[in-house]
């Protein structure tokens, strides 16, 4: 029996027809995502779902599709799915991520020319049978310093196109190497930095814990008067408020914004502002963007239901099924120990070794590779999957390389990374035993045997007298319970290292408890995908 998709967006009939001349029996319903009811009566015939963004996958919906193997949204934001739920299903869950990466940056520098003109409202005002020539006294931007947060897929284009202008381009982005920044004409500076000196920002970072609301009254003071700040890329990155009083006070001159912190946006601080630019979300809404990340979408979901092949999966790794059940957790134990490592380096990455010893030497590497890739990767940018996590680190300069070699130690087999910045070498080492679980058998050369968990913490210090007992009254007087310690030293009196697996999220409180006192060279929480 032919698989069956369900497409319940808009999706262009040329997509459509991919399903169809490949073998699918696809239903094309593309306001049927808008009725939820609708949809929940219907999923459960189907082996796939293609959607936009205005179908919502929420556990409700994957509990009903019995059948459901796949669902591919047509662009890269997967906010509307419910991926956990849906790892949980054993549903796939795919996306484009660079479908539209060429149009979101020409949106970007569209709203540039639009606030630095006054284009909008010059227009409004002769369209009203006006012509008030000398209301709209507008800037250059030849010459201007633009300030571009994030500097990856998106804003490197955006910085391509900024030189092009003849603009003054600076970065901030803590992955960009600085041959990278060269390649690109632009020059690598703090955020604090870029800040001060820009005439114009703009942003392209995902919405992450560490990004949101980074933008707000404090960095806005640090701004030189007179700036003027675009962002095509998440809501929630700039506090609406904040923004909206510097405005008002005429610290910033200008703001132009397609995304905003609640949408769609009925109401808020920026409407109605006097220079400010406003665009509902249509940083990908070109004819070509739609029609590239369709039929995108309607191959890779082909692909899948008729070969089994996967391609830019969020949730699970590109292997075959072959592979699937002797590679899953050593998969999961690569990407754990990127995980590792990229939660713990703030500095850009040079290099990356992967050394792969015994057994999984003989293993698919490259889906070892991109697993552990994505893992450093998605420190700081959650939507970076197996299969863009190369792409990312190719263009940012980073040298991958690998190492296999026969079995040396006691055990059968183990992965050791190491990242190179130009600060340090960092390195960590795992193992797979025989319940199928990964392992940390090896942070800077100490040996441990540490059970992965959720929630972790990680200190260094020098070996002495009365570091457990620290470490544990803390945690108990903060309520946080251990679930597992280990600890490990390179010589007596040497370096030392603890690794907690606790049962809860470690507060900011407890890291400055433990800081306080003096004792610790470093505390840092962790987080670790285990599912």
């Amino acid at each position: 029996m032919a698989p069956k998709v369900l497409v319940s967006d808009k999706l262009s009939e040329t997509a459509v027809q991919i399903f169809r001349d490949r073998g699918i029996d696809v239903d094309f319903e593309p306001n049927l995502g808008k009725d939820k009811d609708a949809l929940l009566a219907k999923i459960k015939d189907y082996d796939g779902l293609a959607i936009r963004s205005a179908t919502k996958v929420t556990e409700k919906i994957l509990d009903a599709a019995d059948n459901l193997k796949v669902v591919a949204r047509a662009g890269i934001g997967v906010d509307n799915v419910d991926i956990p739920a849906a790892s949980k299903k054993g549903v796939i869950v795919m996306n484009t991520p660079f479908g539209n990466m060429i149009t979101t940056a020409e949106h970007a520098i569209a709203m540039m020319f639009a606030v630095a003109r006054q284009i909008p409202e010059a227009s409004a005002s002769t369209h009203a049978g006006k012509w008030e020539k000398s209301k709209f006294m507008g800037v250059e931007l030849t010459n201007k310093t633009l300030g571009v947060i994030g500097a990856g897929n998106i804003g490197g284009i955006v910085c391509d196109r900024a030189v092009g202008l003849k603009m003054r381009v600076i970065a901030y982005d803590p992955f960009l190497s600085e041959e990278r920044a060269a390649k690109l004409g632009v020059t690598k500076v703090e955020l604090d930095e870029l800040l001060e000196r820009s005439d114009f920002i703009t942003l392209h970072v995902p919405a992450t814990d560490a990004t949101r609301g980074m933008i707000n009254a404090e960095a806005i003071a640090k701004m030189k008067k007179g700036v003027r700040i675009i962002n095509c890329a998440r809501g929630g990155l700039v506090i609406e408020e904040d923004l909206a009083e510097a405005l008002k006070s005429g610290h910033v001159a200008g703001a132009a914004f397609d995304v905003f912190e609640v949408e769609p946006a009925k109401d808020s601080p920026l409407f109605n502002l006097p220079n400010v630019v406003c665009t509902p979300h249509l940083g990908a809404s070109t004819t070509e963007a739609q029609e590239n990340v369709a039929l995108q979408v309607a191959e890779q979901m082909s692909d899948y239901l008729l070969t089994g092949a996967v391609t830019n999966a969020l949730n699970m790794p590109s292997v075959t099924a072959e592979e699937a059940k002797i590679m899953g957790p050593w998969v999961k134990l690569a990407e754990n120990l990127g995980a590792f490592i990229g939660q713990l380096t703030d500095e850009p990455i040079k290099a990356i070794n992967i050394t792969y010893d015994g057994a999984v030497a003989e293993m698919n590497l490259a889906a070892l590779e991109c697993a552990a890739i994505a893992g450093i990767m998605q420190s700081t940018n959650p939507d970076v999957n197996m299969v863009s996590a190369p792409v990312i680190a190719k263009d940012r300069g980073i040298k991958i390389s690998k190492t296999t070699q026969e079995q040396t130690g006691a055990f059968d087999a183990y992965i050791k990374m190491t990242v190179v910045t130009d600060l340090r070498e960092r390195s960590i080492a795992g193992t797979v035993f025989s319940d199928g679980k990964p392992r940390f058998i090896q942070i800077k050369g100490i040996n441990i045997d540490a059970e992965v968990g959720e929630h972790m913490l990680y200190t260094t210090n020098q070996d002495a007298p009365g570091i457990i007992g620290t470490l544990g009254g803390i945690m108990g007087k903060n309520g946080v319970n251990i679930a597992n310690f280990t600890l490990g030293r390179s010589e007596q009196g040497g370096d030392a290292i603890a690794l907690l697996y606790v049962d809860g999220k470690v507060n900011e409180t407890l890291i400055k408890e433990l800081c306080d006192t003096g004792l610790f060279q470093s505390v840092k929480p962790l987080e670790f995908d285990v599912a």
